[in-house]
């Protein structure tokens, strides 16, 4: 049986074959049922799962729920995995899984090692996840970070659940923000050189800009100076475009996060893929003109507003990069899902983006889009606005710097993605449980000290007994970890990686209140060789659950 997967799969059988039996002896009426469905118990003392079944079905079967309850319990098949059903009020079934069958479990997951908890609800399918994308005009800031973190995270559980994923960054290297971008770099080039150049009115104040004309100056000396200006703002332009890109890179790989592609927006104007997407939207009828703009119909689709592709000055709008980039996704590319992670300020471009892929004839079920809210940062009850280095937007570098990757990806973790978060940089660097960081990674550390001592006193838990394993504290624990197949599969279901975050803190409180109740290594031989593997089996499960949320797993604190 393929652990606690199978255990539900097991109750189901065990639940659609009471029915059968039920309906075959005449204690129920033969009618249409409704599907099973599963859940933990809120009380942990009324079983493992619990199922509100008898009350789904008391309409169709004219019957009361506590009834259908006791009938189902007479036909359902004994199980050894099960050590127990139960009717509760007002009309549930509860099942208790058997002690024995649980710590067998310890071995299966020392078995799996850095497998465990992979499932394969994916089959194959291939997904692929667009996050961050910040335009390349300037660094990322800590909104940004929580955008990586969430696509990182649900890229690792996805793989995890047997999809086939790709991660990818769209760089918008083409547009008006791009050509803001380019005059702002030289006017301050030009400044640096002593020329009396102008900013552009929409350009980029920020101080970077001068630390990036700066950092080009020394390094490719006065050579743009001279070019005539179209050629001097793009050469230029493209050499900063280059360098911030590569900030952005290192500033995502300290967070953790890597990408298998960067996808060039200008690529879908060189290659004309841009053009003929917009050719094939003319043949179906959903181009018209109007204002001297291009504009898509969509109020065809049932939007409120048709919206503009190409305005009347001949640029494209970005809503028309969009349209080719996600043609380019699902007709090019094949990919069966694709997922984007999108800031709070994209909100509204959703439907329309939905409505594009319905005219192009793609299945807008196809393109899930989360929404990331916003980060408010704190210091305890203090807002923190601004940099105290520069008295601008604070930077993902700076918090980084400040309190580490990991602390950074379990806190941006830590809410669902249409949640705003607070984020207190104080607690997150404190060294207690008061820091759910600090708590759950300090479970695998205090593990492995126990392995440690354990290897000192020369003590092999190999042919550890586990059915020795039988306080609550240590069934408990057990319990907790075997929800980690669940925790994927609930992951790969919904696209919310914060139930891993949630998770990881409930499988830490359980081993420490396995570590204070039960002493690991003690005077009986024979108990503390059941306990090692018990804790190995542990360190197991809190490694895959920190990697899954691409944390490290250290070994001491």
């Amino acid at each position: 049986m393929n652990g606690i997967l199978g255990i539900k799969g097991l109750i189901t059988d065990l639940l659609a074959r009471s029915i059968a039996g039920a309906q075959a002896g005449g204690r129920l009426p033969v009618v249409a049922m409704p599907p099973i469905v599963l859940e933990h118990p809120q009380n942990p003392s009324h079983g493992d799962y619990a199922t509100s079944l008898p009350l789904k079905m008391a309409r169709s079967t004219g019957m009361k729920p506590m009834d259908i309850a006791s009938v189902l319990t007479e036909y359902i098949p004994a199980a050894a995995e099960i050590k127990s059903v139960a009717v509760a009020h007002p009309g549930f079934l509860n099942f208790a899984i058997s002690d024995g069958w649980i710590t067998e479990q310890v071995e299966e997951i020392i078995r799996s090692g850095e497998c465990y908890g992979n499932i394969d609800t994916g089959g194959g399918r291939k997904i692929q996840i667009e996050y961050v994308s910040a335009n390349p005009t300037g660094p990322i800031h800590v909104g940004h970070g929580r955008g990586a973190v969430l696509g990182s995270s649900l890229a690792l559980a996805l793989k995890a659940a047997g999809f086939e994923v790709q991660q990818e960054y769209y760089v918008n290297d083409a547009g008006n923000q791009v050509l803001s971008f380019k005059r702002s770099l030289l006017a301050r080039y030009l400044q640096q050189l002593g020329v009396d150049a102008e900013m552009p009115a929409e350009g980029y104040f920020g101080s970077y800009m001068t630390d990036l004309a700066r950092d080009i100056l020394l390094e490719e000396g006065d050579r743009f100076r001279d070019l005539p200006p179209a050629e001097a703002l793009e050469q230029l332009g493209t050499v900063g475009l280059r360098k911030i890109l590569g900030l952005i890179r290192q500033d995502l790989a300290a967070l953790g996060v890597s990408f298998d592609r960067w996808f060039s927006e200008q690529s879908l104007y060189d290659s004309g893929e841009f053009a003929g997407v917009i050719e094939l939207l003319q043949k179906t009828g959903y181009i018209v003109e109007k204002e001297g703009a291009t504009w898509f119909a969509s109020t065809a689709l049932g939007e409120s507003k048709d919206n503009v592709i190409i305005r009347s000055d001949g640029t494209p709008t970005y809503f028309a990069s969009d349209i080719a980039y996600h043609y380019d996704k699902f007709i090019r590319r094949s990919f069966n899902l694709g997922i984007n992670i999108w800031g709070a300020d994209h909100q509204g471009h959703v439907s329309r983006m939905k409505a594009v892929l319905q005219a192009l004839g793609i299945d807008p079920a196809r393109l899930h889009v989360i929404i990331s809210q916003l980060v408010t940062l704190r210091r305890g009850e203090e807002l923190v606005r601004l940099s105290k280095r520069t008295g601008e937007i604070i930077t993902l570098r700076e918090v980084l710097d400040e309190v580490g990757a990991d602390a950074c990806r379990f806190n941006f973790l830590s809410r669902s993605a249409d949640s705003q978060m607070d984020f207190d940089l104080e607690l997150a660097k404190k060294q207690s449980a008061e820091n759910p960081v600090y708590y759950v990674q300090y479970a695998h550390a205090r593990i492995c000290s126990i392995i440690s001592l354990a290897r000192d006193k020369a003590i092999d838990y190999t042919g550890g007994d586990v059915t020795r394993l039988v306080e609550p504290a240590e069934l408990e624990l057990l319990r907790k970890m075997l929800l980690l197949p669940e925790v994927i599969a609930q992951v790969a279901e919904s696209f919310e990686p914060h139930h891993l975050a949630h998770y990881a803190g409930v499988l830490a409180a359980a081993f420490h209140q396995f570590y204070k109740d039960c002493r690991v290594v003690s005077a009986d031989l024979l108990l503390s060789q059941a306990r090692l593997k018990l804790a190995m089996a542990a360190r197991t499960v809190l490694a895959r659950t920190l990697h899954l949320m691409g944390m490290s797993a250290p070994e001491c604190m």
